[in-house]
């Protein structure tokens, strides 16, 4: 049994940390290499995780653990309604497309069109975007309830670049801002170089069940760009509400 819980655990952190190697999952699970060394073992043989390219060997989960996480929150069904309209947005626009969703208080990046022109972001799939410096993150703080805002804000809003928003007052500004305007923006509060519009997906029950988004580098963003995405973000979000069964915007 601690074996499973410990190939389990491994699982989890290298989701987190990926690309992720033993002494760095070591440290952060409080085991012996030894112990993680059987446990990526284990998880390799299974089909969970891979080797990164480079040495000496990191790993990442495959996605055989995203679609095993997609069919636990029924989100194959939102996929196969959102890719047509992310593929349509993809061809408005030539830019690259994402598909969030929020799990755990976490917002984790579940599906990826990317642009045609050779400069591009590039995310992995699985990847754990900020709540608080990214697009896809403040689209759903700010179409989801108050107490997740406060439960973010009370662990520390942490700063990634000089464009973080870090003061409790200046985030909740910015929510609402995005509330009255319909969708969010980043500009390179993550990373200097990516800049993003995003729009929250809202189910019937008018809950934030994920959000979509167009990623750009941040060269290729300009103010009347950003307006332009985020207008058509915005629309995107909305058309796969609607499909989930959210009334029409009237």
């Amino acid at each position: 049994m601690q074996n499973v819980l410990n190939a389990l655990r491994t699982l989890e952190e290298v989701a987190e940390r990926q690309p992720a190697g033993v002494a760095e999952l070591a440290r952060a699970l409080g085991l012996p290499k030894s112990s993680v060394q059987r446990a990526l073992v284990t998880l390799h043989e299974a089909g969970w995780i891979r080797p990164a390219a480079g040495t000496p060997t990191r790993w990442t989960v495959t996605t055989k653990a995203l679609h095993v996480g997609r069919r636990a929150t029924g989100e194959l069904d939102l996929r196969d309604i959102a890719v047509p309209v992310m593929e349509e947005l993809r061809r408005l626009t030539d830019e690259t497309v994402h598909l969030a969703v929020p799990e755990g208080g976490k917002v984790v990046l579940v599906e990826r069109l990317e642009t045609s022109k050779p400069v591009r972001i590039v995310l992995p799939l699985g990847h754990v975007l900020s709540p608080h410096a990214s697009a896809n993150g403040k689209a759903l703080l700010a179409a989801g309830p108050a107490e997740a805002v406060e439960r973010l804000i009370a662990d520390g809003l942490e700063r990634f670049t000089d464009a973080s928003i870090t003061d409790p007052a200046a985030l909740r500004a910015e929510l609402a801002a995005i509330r009255a305007r319909g969708y969010a923006t980043n500009g390179g509060e993550w990373r200097t170089d990516v800049s993003a519009v995003a729009a929250a997906v809202v189910d019937a029950s008018g809950t934030p069940v994920a959000s979509i988004s167009v990623n750009v580098p941040s060269s290729r963003m300009t103010d009347g760009s950003r307006a332009a995405l985020g207008a058509a973000v915005r629309d995107a979000a909305r058309s796969v509400g609607e499909a989930l069964g959210r009334p029409p915007a009237r």
